[in-house]
């Protein structure tokens, strides 16, 4: 079956991210959700991927047949998987402790650790603009997790490890884009995930309690695959450059999750070191914007 074309429908491709930033927001708000209820984060790991993976391969299996199962990287997909499921386990056990807008506020910082890993591993160069907006960036996870204060929490480490995991599968997916089609890489990232927690599962196991634990228990994988749909539509619709601003709206939605759900108000150095955070992260997005079109001309 051919890929389907890409189009160009800008306002219709926006639309769809804002709401699979939406979706992906009930991912953490679930995860924080169902590790406060006493679920051990690797077994929200395990759920969170085994039902995306059961959803995405009953829907997807049919239609693509073997080629689902089919990489010419299996290594790299391997390696993709684990650091998936390295910066969910280290997300979901620190939700477990810190506010949705401490975790994700850190997780901002992703794209300016991409940038810096992209010169050893991808062979790009960054100049010294882009090296100022990561320095800013970087300065601006300090403000939010304040190190050397009362405030600091052992757990923003483990923030801190999910950000490197998670840049560094972002630098996978680079690696990969072009080589696997998305719905293997979408297959194996969930699998490798599912694999890597099942032993870990098996032995601290606790089934949910009461109806609204159920609903998160399901509603995570759900979120999962859902959220993963609208982006990859959004993008066939419009050029990721176009789409990739809108990740900070998430902060909105975070924000929104933690005070009315959980009840935690950002103080007034979060959201200060999430605007550095968020700046920075839209300057590179700009410079890099600005080298695709000199190179394109």
């Amino acid at each position: 079956m051919a890929v389907a074309a890409r189009e160009d429908r800008r306002l219709t491709a926006i639309g769809l991210m804002l709401l699979a930033f939406l979706v992906f927001t009930g991912i953490d708000t679930s995860a924080k959700w169902l590790v406060q209820a006493g679920l051990p984060a690797t077994e929200v790991v395990f759920i969170r991927f085994a039902i995306h993976l059961l959803i995405a391969t009953v829907l997807i299996l049919p239609r693509e047949g073997t080629r689902l199962f089919h990489t010419q990287a299996p290594a790299l997909e391997l390696l993709r998987g684990l650091f998936l499921a390295g910066a969910t386990f280290f997300n979901f056990f620190a939700l477990k402790f810190l506010p949705l807008t401490v975790t994700v506020s850190i997780f901002f910082a992703a794209p300016l650790l991409v940038c810096v890993l992209s010169i050893p591993l991808l062979g790009e160069k960054v100049g010294i603009r882009r090296w100022s907006a990561i320095g800013v960036g970087f300065a601006g996870v300090l403000i939010v997790t304040r190190p050397w204060g009362a405030s600091f929490h052992w757990a923003m480490l483990l923030s801190m490890g999910a950000l490197c995991c998670a840049s560094m599968y972002f630098v996978m997916t680079r690696r990969l884009s072009g080589v696997d089609r998305s719905e293997t890489l979408q297959f194996f990232a969930s699998l490798v995930a599912v694999v890597v927690a099942l032993p870990m599962v098996l032995l601290e196991w606790a089934w949910p309690v009461a109806p609204i634990d159920w609903a998160a228990f399901v509603l995570i994988g759900v979120f999962g695959w859902g959220g993963h749909q609208l982006a990859t539509v959004a993008h066939r619709l419009a050029a990721a450059s176009a789409l990739a601003p809108f990740v900070y709206v998430q902060i909105v939605y975070m924000t929104a999750s933690s005070w009315l759900i959980f009840h935690n108000a950002p103080d007034i150095w979060v959201l200060a070191g999430a605007g550095v955070v968020m700046g920075a992260g839209l300057y590179v997005w700009l410079r890099e914007r600005q080298l695709a079109r000199a190179a394109g001309g």
